[in-house]
């Protein structure tokens, strides 16, 4: 049990600055050993609009930002008006007493007014340090981290930012001392100092331990972070980066780079992924490996670009037309992302087929605390039967086990036994072949070329498929979470496992409800048998899922027949609150509901 638990809000309009106090709080946390998850709700505009950062930080683990709020820092009067009044007791707001005036609140809520101008003089944005100084000091956190943090969030403007805004902070610091009652929770020291992420950064860290030397990508929020991150460390690590034109070239260039022997990536979301479907199709036809992330928004079309949804997965189910072998992963945290590029990487070189990434803006842009030991780079990287031309094969054997250099009649689509063919980098001696997207023989011939031949076109469909016979034995089954003997099983996909585990733990605790869990993460191939199996012994299954026609929910169907008892479904943009599940169980269990729709509030 957590001893402390406590979330802090920061608020105002876009160009405010509100990301560089969110990052001095992260840091100054994670460095002290307190576990955090921060999630920022911001508008596609530059200035103007609501945007709300909230961190919460505990000496436990977090996953979700939680039901409440114990700070509150408004930056404007707008945030003060949506925000104030959904304080509890024993919260304190710490704002500009010059310009902003509170209203309605509750009982017990602390009004911490700052002379802003006072302590902070001509600077325009000094307000945000010397609140963040306040909050530090009434948390029970000495000045001294601050000073560091700010030291070296300012040094490349010059010793005389850095010491404007030490300054500034040592009097909202001492300010906070004299004049404001101290929060009733200290934040403690952990027992070691964390490192924080975000899921793109994750994700990008993960490219880079596969051994990615290629990648690719048109500028599309909110997957973006992954290519600045590629860009900022490409010459460090020696990866070509290149930005494109627009997702039909990305692909297609990505798809260049891994024919020519070398791992290559891209991501996107769901509106770029559309442009890319034709070419990944393309990738199973000629049976090239690459990586491709989607990091879902909310859709269709341009949608909400700023927002989170799991709205894509029947996109990703359906991209390219025809039957082709494809591996799908929906990863279910920052850390879970890293570790899954480096794992589909060695499963589409085994089984030369595209691998499809379902991320979603709430892990690929949200913050996560993460023990630095996580993030080993050292990964195992199996290059499958690939035969390179120093006449070793993927795996650094010699000979390799499709033949010798000098074999002229290479077949790069034998038709084995277990639909793997070999593969050879172009410009390898004695393995010469065509790779068209027609369909081929098993030299490469297309088919169509000859004459149509049923015969040939059965034996690739089928040679192709037989890949994916494999696969699942490749791959972690999913496991129940919880008791085993519980009146209700939520069932997740992808980023909603933390915020599902902790509404387990307040059901059992708040509500006397005794629930189990089980996330699935691999999507294709699909773990069929075994969920079944789990399901068919669960009392009632309540389905849980960001998108309005349950999504998951109709390919679980479709995959094993079952059908869920409950769903409780989340369109707005706004991620699930643990609050938002626990209502809703308690809606479904006493029969009110079979589908729930919680209402996003700011707060509880």
């Amino acid at each position: 049990m957590a001893t402390v638990d406590f979330a802090i809000g920061i608020g105002g309009e876009a160009g405010q600055g509100i990301a560089t106090p969110g990052d001095i709080l992260a840091r100054i946390f994670a460095r002290r050993g307190l576990h955090l998850n921060a999630y920022n709700a911001y508008q596609s505009i530059i200035r103007g609009g609501h945007t709300f950062l909230t961190i919460r930080a505990s000496d436990q683990p977090v996953t979700n930002m939680g039901d409440k709020l114990d700070v509150l820092i408004p930056l404007n009067q707008d945030t003060m008006n949506r925000h104030l009044k959904l304080l509890r007791g024993g919260a304190c707001v710490i704002y500009d007493g010059d310009k902003l005036k509170p209203g309605e609140h509750a009982a017990g809520v602390q009004l911490c007014p700052m002379p802003m101008k006072q302590l902070c003089g001509t600077s325009k944005l000094g307000g945000n340090t010397v609140a963040i100084a306040a909050t530090l000091q009434m948390i029970g956190i000495e000045f001294e981290p601050l000073e560091q943090v700010l030291t070296r969030q300012f040094k490349k403007k010059g010793d005389a930012v850095i010491a404007e805004n030490v300054n500034m902070a040592r009097a909202g610091y001492e300010y906070a001392t004299t004049n404001f009652k101290a929060f009733p929770v200290k934040a403690p020291r952990g027992a070691k100092p964390l490192g924080i992420v975000t899921g793109n950064q994750a994700t990008a860290l993960g490219g880079a331990a596969a051994g990615v030397k290629f990648y690719a990508a048109y500028p599309m929020s909110p997957s973006t972070g992954v290519l600045m991150w590629m860009a900022a460390h490409a010459r460090q690590l020696g990866i070509m980066v290149r930005q494109v034109e627009d997702e039909i070239g990305v692909m297609n260039m990505v798809i260049g780079a891994a024919h020519a022997g070398c791992r290559a990536m891209c991501a996107t979301s769901g509106g770029g992924f559309a442009l890319m479907s034709e070419a990944i199709g393309m990738s199973g036809m000629i049976e090239t490996p690459i990586v491709c992330v989607d990091v879902q928004r909310a859709g269709p079309a341009t949608g909400v670009p700023t927002k989170t949804e799991q709205g894509d997965l029947w996109q990703i189910l359906g991209a390219g037309q025809g039957d082709y072998p494809r591996i799908i992963v929906a990863p279910t945290s920052q850390v879970d992302l890293f570790k899954i590029i480096p794992e589909l990487f060695n499963l589409v070189d085994k089984y030369q087929c595209p691998g499809l990434v379902l991320a979603d803006l709430l892990i690929s842009e949200g913050t996560s605390s993460v023990d630095p030991a996580e993030l080993d780079l050292n990964v195992k990287i199996d290059r499958g039967e690939i035969i390179f031309p120093n006449g070793t094969s993927g795996n650094g054997e010699t000979p390799n086990p499709f033949g010798g250099y000098n074999d002229n009649a290479y077949l790069r689509y034998k038709n084995t036994e277990s639909g793997i063919s070999p593969r050879a980098v172009p410009g390898t001696p004695g393995h010469i072949h065509i790779a068209a997207t027609d369909e081929h023989d098993e030299d490469g011939t297309l088919i169509s070329d000859e004459f149509t031949n049923p015969a040939k076109r059965r034996m690739m469909v089928e040679k192709r498929a037989r890949k994916m016979q494999t696969v699942l034995s490749q791959i972690a089954p999913p496991k129940l979470y919880g008791p085993e003997n519980a009146q209700v099983t939520l069932v997740g996909w992808g980023s909603t496992e933390g915020v599902i585990r902790e509404s387990i733990a307040k059901l059992a605790g708040d509500e006397g409800i005794v629930a189990n869990h089980l996330q699935i993460k691999w999507i294709v191939p699909f773990h069929a048998d075994e969920i079944a199996r789990i399901l068919g012994r669960s009392k009632r299954v309540i389905i849980v899922e960001n998108n309005y026609s349950g999504q998951f929910a109709r390919y679980l169907r479709s995959e094993t027949g079952f059908k869920a008892h409950g769903h409780i479904r989340k369109y707005d943009g706004e991620p699930f609150m643990p609050h938002h599940i626990v209502d809703a169980v308690k809606e479904q269990i006493t029969g009110r509901a079979e589908v729930s729709v919680p209402e996003h509030e700011i707060l509880v």
